[in-house]
């Protein structure tokens, strides 16, 4: 007799991060293909979206770094885990991992965990604390950037009994289709953000943080103007501070003194993407340090949309450069500048072949039900051993 495989994922939150949207993703396979799938989590802005008739909600505060909160948070988990007959416990952030893993030693339970980032580490404790993520049976790299990174940090932590495994996450190809765009969407989004149909639209999409490179895009549309003499353009910094007031201010500021007001808007979040995709020329990734992944670039590559990425991190890997996309140095405006400029001299034909070359790409290498299918398959090895 098989056993029916019953995966709980924990997730700080379920907002619209890619760690989170992975989460969500295979939330909802997992029912898709005869197994038991539960989340537990703070809140969020995709619980919403949770079809709650097929994944199960746990609500606890696993965003707590609080030591008291995460004993209170193991103990919660261990009733659930037994309550539910979890034999998968799959962490995806730090915190409560540390959670996950005291539960998964009282109930006996398969721990894994999915490593999203970097997680820097700047004293013996913190590394401590960020070894949580190895102490899984399998620990998951988003990328082999990722991979590399886990080899060079934390080779300490790793043995022949623990599995670490590259699994690129996916976005929902289907989602992300210019040819489901609807034209009157566009229209009306194109109004609500004040947008001018005849001028090359650059669109720069993430959270306001300084490593997303906010600043150095900025003054490479200044340097854009300078160096180039294009003027023709308006560029979306598309992205919330998420309580960042001082950076935010900082931005403004910045576009004030390099006088683009005219050409830079400032949008705090747009509910469809794809449609806030649809309506650049090309797309900006500018992270100023490493992206574990970068949904950016391929988000605007399933899209059909030319992206130029800082080389540095998971758009190495996505972007195929000068066929997908662009990559220049990073943290360099002025390299930025001159890849914009390479953008906006391509003639209509040239952008179609970026456009398509991406999508293809995406669509072959990137696709959500790849990532979700190798989670399922590593699960069920697991299990078997």
């Amino acid at each position: 007799m098989t056993t029916k495989i019953n995966v709980l994922q924990v997730i700080p939150k379920l907002g619209y991060g890619g760690a989170e949207t992975g989460c969500y993703d295979i939330a909802h396979f997992l029912p898709e293909n005869d197994c038991g799938s539960f989340v537990a989590t703070s809140g969020g802005e995709l619980l919403k979206f949770v079809k709650k008739d097929k994944v199960k909600i746990l609500k606890l505060p696993v965003n707590s770094k609080n030591p008291l909160l995460i004993i209170l948070n193991t103990l919660a988990l261990s009733i659930y885990i037994i309550f539910f007959k979890i034999n998968i416990v799959h962490a995806r952030s730090r915190a409560p991992a540390w959670s996950c893993y005291f539960a998964s030693l009282l109930t006996g339970r398969i721990f894994v965990t999915t490593f999203h980032g970097t997680y820097n580490f700047r004293s013996k404790l913190k590394k401590i604390y960020n070894s949580v993520m190895l102490k899984a049976k399998l620990t998951i790299a988003g990328s082999n950037f990722i991979f590399s990174h886990i080899n060079e940090n934390y080779s300490e932590y790793l043995s022949k009994k623990k599995k670490l495994r590259v699994i690129f996450r996916g976005i929902n190809v289907d989602y992300y289709n210019s040819k489901n765009i609807s034209i009157l969407k566009q229209e009306k989004l194109k109004h609500e953000w004040g947008l001018s149909s005849n001028k090359f639209t650059i669109l720069l999409p993430g959270r306001l943080t300084y490593w997303k490179g906010q600043e150095k895009f900025i003054e490479s549309l200044n340097i854009l103007i300078e160096d180039y003499n294009f003027t023709n353009f308006q560029a979306i910094i598309l992205g919330s501070d998420q309580g960042r007031k001082v950076y935010a201010k900082k931005l403004v500021n910045l576009v004030e003194r390099y006088n683009l007001n005219k050409k830079i808007k400032f949008i705090q979040h747009c509910n469809e993407m794809p449609l806030a995709y649809s309506l650049a020329d090309v797309v900006v990734s500018a992270s100023i340090e490493p992206e574990a992944f970068g949904r950016v670039s391929v988000e605007a590559q399933s899209m059909g949309k030319p992206i130029v990425a800082s080389n540095i991190g998971g758009s190495k890997e996505t972007i195929i450069n000068k066929k997908t996309g662009f990559l220049y140095k990073h943290d360099d405006p002025r390299e930025l500048a001159k890849s914009l400029n390479t953008v906006i001299q391509l003639s209509p034909d040239e952008l179609k072949s970026i456009g398509n070359e991406g999508r293809k790409n995406i669509t072959k290498k990137f696709d959500v039900e790849t990532m979700c299918q190798s989670n399922l398959k590593e699960y069920k090895k697991l299990i078997k051993n």
